[in-house]
């Protein structure tokens, strides 16, 4: 299974250093940054997910209530 993710980061590697109009130094750069864009990703959903908690504080009580019931019935 790692041989396909290593292929996969190979892939990504090559067509950011093949495909972007960019300076070689930023070809490199983000060839080789290019796995933290799901991460930042869900970190952004999550950094927003905590701000709807506090901005609609009934949508924060359904997201509490579920998350209990979930640790509850995982637990």
């Amino acid at each position: 299974m790692w041989q396909l993710g290593c292929a996969t980061y190979a892939a990504g590697v090559a067509w950011g250093l093949l495909m972007t109009d960019a300076r070689p130094a930023a070809r490199v750069g983000l060839a080789l940054l290019w796995p933290l864009g799901p991460l930042a990703f869900i970190g952004t959903v999550a950094l927003l997910l905590v701000a709807s908690l506090v901005a609609a504080p009934a949508f924060g009580g359904a997201v509490l209530l579920a998350a209990t019931a979930a640790w509850w019935a995982l637990w």
